[in-house]
């Protein structure tokens, strides 16, 4: 199913270089080495503080005990693997090219390389440069894994429902700071080359905004406090009277220090032969004395 009018005109485009029946101008081919090399020299040139903090578009979505973390302990964050550069500049790659072949499909759309400021209540101003715009609706281009592109980036619901990237109120701060629409993301697998759209059907702009002042008071309290308790773990459907770490915290590089003491083991009632890794919060006392404990 196609959820935008872009979608036909792409997969068309890409039909058509299948059979070697296209071609690309000179001017896109220009363009997309152009973002490539910009990108390389963002990601690997000097300079780059990736440490320093700011409030930022790609990070007021986010949870504010995140933030707080971000803010007030950055040293305690898990440490960054040596791929990490190498997904960023693929992620980058995937944008450029994507960009291209919109143009080559024929789509009409503002590619931006201008800031937007979204003003605040509190007058605090956030910052940040979007994608695209397609028919006065601002959208997003993603990469993603496969395990993300078909779980996470199923819809809207279930985007927002495990959305501790904070991708929707990224779009929403977007969408208000250039006064247009919201329109949605354009996702690729990167395991594949699969595409799709995934409109932000639902997303109430003005909630989101007022998600992201509170977001943005809390930051400025420097109180910490946080977003998600611990979830109850479940075996066959009975509690097993364990906690477990929530799922919106399973990809937070704080959660360690946010949760003292949490230890990953293979679950405790498992009786597979390679039972899954689960980050336990609080174990019951029965289990205590378990060989997997």
């Amino acid at each position: 199913m196609m959820n935008h009018p872009a979608e036909l005109a792409l997969h068309q485009y890409m039909q058509d270089a299948v059979a070697g029946k296209t071609t690309m101008s000179d001017t896109t081919v220009k363009q997309v080495a152009s973002d490539v090399a910009d990108a390389l020299q963002r990601q690997f040139g000097g300079g780059n503080k990736r440490g320093d903090f700011r409030l930022r578009m790609s990070n007021i979505g986010r949870p504010s005990c995140q933030l707080w973390f971000e803010k007030n302990k950055p040293e305690e964050a898990l440490p960054k693997p040596t791929t990490f550069i190498m997904n960023m500049m693929l992620g980058d790659i995937v944008e450029a090219v994507f960009k291209g072949l919109l143009t080559e499909a024929g789509v009409d759309y503002e590619d931006t390389n201008t800031n937007v400021n979204l003003q605040l209540d509190n007058d605090d101003t956030i910052n940040g440069t979007y994608d695209i715009s397609i028919n006065g609706a601002v959208d997003d281009i993603k990469s993603a894994s496969n395990w993300s592109y078909t779980n996470k980036f199923e819809s809207y619901d279930t985007l927002k429902a495990g959305d501790g990237f904070g991708y929707v109120g990224q779009l929403a701060g977007y969408a208000k700071a250039a006064n247009q629409k919201a329109g949605g993301w354009w996702v690729v697998n990167k395991a594949n080359g699969d595409f799709k759209y995934v409109p932000a059907t639902g997303l109430d702009i003005d909630e989101e905004i007022s998600h992201i002042q509170k977001n943005v008071q809390k930051v400025n309290e420097n109180k910490f406090e946080r977003c998600f308790e611990p979830q109850r773990e479940t075996f066959n459907g009975v509690e097993t009277g364990n906690l477990v770490l929530n799922d919106n915290c399973k990809f937070c590089s704080y959660r360690y220090s946010c949760w003292e003491g949490m230890q990953d083991k293979p679950a405790i009632l498992s009786k597979a032969k390679t039972p899954k890794t689960v980050s336990y919060i609080k174990i019951a006392k029965e289990y205590t004395n378990e060989s997997r404990v």
